[in-house]
């Protein structure tokens, strides 16, 4: 039987949290030349956020690495006894595409990790054979079964970013990203679908078109559009029309408005405006206010010394009345064409 057979579901990222897994940056291809040096003060912080909550699982590419981390966290005041350091062989720091994904089933008290087969967007960004390998060796690490997810014995190729959950059987996704020739060109659209239903224990599938400039990973949903409940969610907007972000993200509003979840109800969308263009040495970088990661101690939102961070983190407060809005830079950080939820995968609490 499939996980969603057995009982087994994705839960919401609110959904409280025993860990969040990070791998850690080294690769300056992502942040060439004295780049990952300038990002990781910020992604230090980022660490020390999430710590205040809950434990967080680091994957280092080796016990070099692991030394400098743990000198870099004790020099920041991280309390250690909230980090766990694993050395596992990776090839970039994209924790939400390549790291476990956690289904839990609570009436069984029972966890697993599906092992979707990650290929670096399309092929991209070879090598990734480290990453693609990481679920199986965090599973025996951490003694859970796991389930590769297979049609007619092919892998499937699935990212965490591609996916956004309300915890009520609904998830939506972008047709740029997963219906994209370079993931699965022997599936059919309807064979997509069934994909997380069956393996993330979802009902419905709602289709955005696509995604933001800068973003190479062909849409993801966690830079346009995310679930902050059951109902809810903000959505990405552009309000200056010459823009190039203005048409994309007017279509994707404009879907969302059309859509209803599986009672029949219509979204409640709340819009989020988009940054006043990050650029970065002439490079327009994917910079988004939607890359947020809600953990245990808060909702980390990231800002960029930019004009709109104010009014961005205002809104986040209204959509998570009841959750601390941490924001923190990341202006060195999104150089590498992600934030702060494209670096982490969490672990749900059963």
């Amino acid at each position: 039987m499939n996980p969603k057979q057995q009982g087994f579901y994705f839960p919401p990222e609110w959904h409280p949290h025993t860990a969040t897994w990070l791998t850690f940056p080294h690769n300056d291809h992502s942040w060439p030349g004295d780049k990952l040096a300038r990002m990781r003060p910020q992604y230090i912080q980022f660490i020390k956020a999430i710590s205040q909550g809950e434990r967080v699982c680091i994957n280092a590419n080796d016990d070099s690495l692991k030394a400098d981390i743990l000198r870099w966290l004790g020099e920041a005041g991280v309390d250690l006894a909230q980090i766990r350091i694993l050395v596992n062989p990776t090839n970039d720091a994209w924790c939400r595409d390549h790291g476990p994904a956690f289904l839990i089933n609570p009436a069984a008290g029972q966890k697993i990790i599906v092992n979707w087969r990650y290929n670096a967007w399309g092929g991209k960004y070879p090598p990734y054979g480290d990453d693609d390998q990481l679920p199986v060796r965090i599973a025996g690490y951490l003694g859970l079964p796991y389930v590769t997810p297979t049609v007619d014995t092919a892998e499937i190729v699935m990212e965490g970013g591609a996916v956004e959950f309300n915890g009520a059987g609904t998830i939506l996704t972008s047709k740029s990203c997963l219906l994209n020739p370079n993931r699965n060109p022997q599936l059919s659209q309807a064979e997509i679908e069934q994909s997380p239903c069956d393996y993330y224990g979802v009902e419905q599938v709602l289709w955005v078109e696509g995604g933001i400039v800068g973003d190479d990973t062909d849409g993801h949903i966690d830079d346009t559009t995310r679930f902050v409940s059951e109902d809810t969610v903000v959505a990405c907007v552009e309000t200056d029309p010459n823009d190039e972000n203005y048409q994309p993200l007017q279509t994707n509003l404009r879907l969302l408005k059309q859509m209803r979840l599986l009672n029949g109800k219509p979204l409640n969308v709340i819009e989020l405006p988009m940054p006043k263009a990050v650029i970065i040495d002439g490079f327009r970088t994917p910079g988004s206010y939607a890359n947020f990661l809600i953990c245990n101690a808060g909702v980390i939102v990231p800002i960029f010394n930019n004009p709109h961070d104010e009014q961005a983190v205002d809104i986040l407060q209204q959509a998570f009345p009841h959750r601390n809005i941490i924001p923190l830079l990341a202006d060195e950080i999104i150089w590498g064409q992600g934030s702060f939820h494209c670096l982490s995968q969490q672990e749900p609490m059963v």
